[in-house]
């Protein structure tokens, strides 16, 4: 039976070696994703402009929310607030739910002994950058056109992002193994990113909750990224160093135990699938 690599330097020279290979599955992904629809490509861009059109009158005009950033804060600060929030948890929550389905969907794949299975992930994380990328843009011109300019912290934000990335990787190579043999999988990761959407500080601050609480809410580690990608974004703060390393660290951690469990899986999915 063929043995697959699970050195930690067997992620980065896959990825390097695989690199145009990937880039055009994402391409082919995320084209897909619009394919025969009138507007096409152009869904991206304004599904998030309507999301948070529906956020500003929703959490501003009906419920009349307000973040507390003082300053005289505007009907529109709390959507915006809340938009960082849904971006962020919008990759994690992507990631986590396509990855069950991966390679079920691909078993012609499977049977070619040359694919690179382990790529796989990558074409869903890639897919979710594409459009996390969108999702900020539309954020920025909404921050320039109310505030006629950008905080140049907002500079550092894809830094912010890298542990999360790593993380959603680990996470998605580890679900899209058990996905192979447990069809539930996929049920059950669309109620867990559902419950974290609640149990982040995306829609209330985390100062909005009893300090016994606060505690447990850091355990999130959706809860770090969303705060600093607030700070980055909207209020021009610099990220902390040594939270971000650790978050690193962690980052790093999750995604090369995602990837040997990927490895070690692998050999079975032909005999399943």
């Amino acid at each position: 039976m063929q043995q697959f690599s699970t050195s930690p330097k067997e992620i980065a020279a896959s990825l390097w070696r695989n690199r145009d290979l990937i880039l055009a599955l994402t391409k082919r992904e995320v084209v897909g994703r619009y394919r025969g629809s009138v507007m096409g490509l152009a869904w991206s861009f304004f599904n998030p402009v309507f999301m948070l059109l529906v956020y500003t009158f929703v959490f501003s005009v009906v419920f009349k929310a307000r973040w507390g950033v003082g300053g005289g804060e505007g009907k529109t600060v709390f959507a915006i607030v809340l938009f960082v929030g849904m971006i962020v948890h919008g990759l994690f929550a992507e990631c986590l739910n396509l990855a069950p389905g991966l390679i079920v969907s691909n078993v012609n794949y499977v049977k070619k002994v040359i694919f690179p299975l382990e790529i796989l992930p990558c074409v869903g994380l890639g897919s979710a950058l594409f459009h996390t990328a969108i999702s900020l843009v539309v954020l920025l011109l909404v921050q320039l056109v109310l505030n006629q300019q950008l905080v140049w912290t907002a500079l550092l934000f894809p830094c912010v992002l890298v542990p999360l990335v790593f993380a959603s990787m680990g996470f998605a190579w580890f679900l899209a193994g058990l996905g192979v043999y447990v069809c539930d999988i996929g049920q059950i990761t669309g109620m867990v990113t559902t419950v974290l959407l609640f149990l982040s500080p995306v829609f209330y601050p985390i100062s909005a909750l009893p300090e016994q609480y606060q505690t447990w809410l850091y355990l999130n580690p959706l809860t770090y990224i969303i705060e600093e990608g607030r700070n980055t974004l909207i209020f021009g703060r610099l990220p902390g160093i040594g939270e971000w390393g650790m978050m690193l660290g962690a980052g790093m951690l999750t995604s090369g135990a995602g990837f040997v469990w990927f490895q070690k899986i692998r050999k079975g999915f032909a005999d399943v699938l």
